[in-house]
């Protein structure tokens, strides 16, 4: 079986590195805001190229923390509008209806699947308060109209961070393009963790603190609380695996560029879409977090693979607009995501996966009929 992410080998390259820090920490007594917490939050900023980091529990608590703080400083209040791809995670959704806030839809680029920007100024009302861009898949969605929109309309730029660590635009790395943002470590994700595990990044020193205290139970000084906080703190075992994993990111993403590299060079079947990019191996832009392809016969594709062996995922089946728990918008339409959503299909892909899986996964997708 030529498993979708074969997360117990990744972690094994490291085996040496993480065991002996564990058991450092273990042994330490302390495993809670102390110095591993510390020294990743330091090297994550510098790594990112940004002033300020801040260690939490999982991703969405990242985003849904960067909303509450701005609320907290009189950035943004109640039923105010945040705009969100339409083909995207739930949680990037989550985090703002959590927060007493409206998602506006806005549809992919077909090329990318990413926020289309073209289109986001449309949506923009009064109400707008802040834009949150989704780095799919692990390539970076940004760009100078972007910038100006946001400057334009007295615009938050908040980056859902989750898929791309380690993606550049123009030199700078996401997670420093737009006001804050949000990362998550889920062991699943190029720079994971041994469990959730998540980050916001800002360059603004009053967010930064005052997201530090709201995830603290609203306290910057014990027992005393400025706001009705929440428990969302990153442990000092999870900090410690993600420092190590940290010094070897760009390799990961390298050689996950490699393998998407090899499969858009030898993938060749009428019936399957590639992923749209440029120059696989020196484009910055995207770091492979998945490889995925477009296919009118998708459940028959994977369920071939399957039959072949070969672990497919589908990111994401359902969009948020077509929730169980966002009935209120299940009457909308958004064609693309929907369309999106019924054909995507992600293909194996990591920094691990051999160059003979490689082989077979082109081999069995050329071989794909109706």
């Amino acid at each position: 079986m030529i498993k979708f992410l074969d997360l117990q080998k990744i972690n094994l390259q490291y085996q040496q590195e993480i065991e002996k820090k564990i058991i450092q920490v273990y042994r330490s007594g302390w495993y809670l805001l102390g110095e591993e917490v510390n020294n990743f939050e330091k090297n994550l900023a510098q790594y990112i190229g940004i002033s300020n980091a801040i260690g939490v529990a999982n991703g969405l608590d990242a985003l849904r923390l960067i909303l509450r703080a701005y609320k907290e400083l009189g950035a943004i209040k109640d039923g105010d509008e945040i705009i969100v791809p339409s083909n995207t995670y739930i949680a990037s959704v989550l985090a703002i209806t959590e927060n007493n806030l409206v998602p506006v839809f806005v549809e992919p680029d077909l090329n990318t699947f990413n926020i289309d920007i073209s289109k986001i100024e449309e949506k923009i009302t009064i109400r707008t308060k802040a834009i949150m861009i989704v780095h799919l898949y692990g390539q970076i969605v940004f760009s100078q109209e972007l910038k100006d929109l946001a400057e334009k309309y007295k615009l938050k730029i908040i980056e859902d961070n989750a898929q791309a660590i380690g993606a550049e635009y123009q030199g700078i790395k996401s997670g420093a393009l737009g006001d804050a943002a949000g990362f998550s470590f889920y062991p699943g994700k190029n720079l994971g963790a041994l469990g959730d595990a998540g980050a916001v990044t800002t360059n603004d020193k009053e967010l930064a603190q005052t997201i530090r205290a709201i995830a603290n139970y609203g306290s910057a000084e014990k027992y005393v609380n400025k706001y009705q906080g929440l428990n969302s703190r990153l442990d000092e075992i999870q900090a410690a695996v993600l420092d190590i994993k940290l010094k070897y990111i760009d390799k990961e993403n390298q050689k996950r560029r490699e393998v998407a590299d090899f499969y858009l060079k030898n993938i060749n079947n009428p019936n399957i879409e590639l992923p749209s990019t440029e120059d696989c191996i020196h484009n910055k832009q995207h770091v492979w977090h998945l490889f995925v392809v477009k296919s009118r016969q998708r459940d028959n594709l994977q369920k071939y693979l399957t039959d072949n062996n070969i672990q497919t995922l589908i990111h994401y089946p359902i969009p948020p607009h077509k929730q169980i728990a966002y009935s209120q918008y299940n009457m909308l339409s958004f064609p693309i995501a929907e369309s999106l959503s019924d054909q995507v299909l992600s293909l194996p892909i990591s920094s691990i996966l051999g160059k003979d899986d490689q082989v077979k996964v082109i081999q069995k997708i050329n071989d794909f009929t109706k």
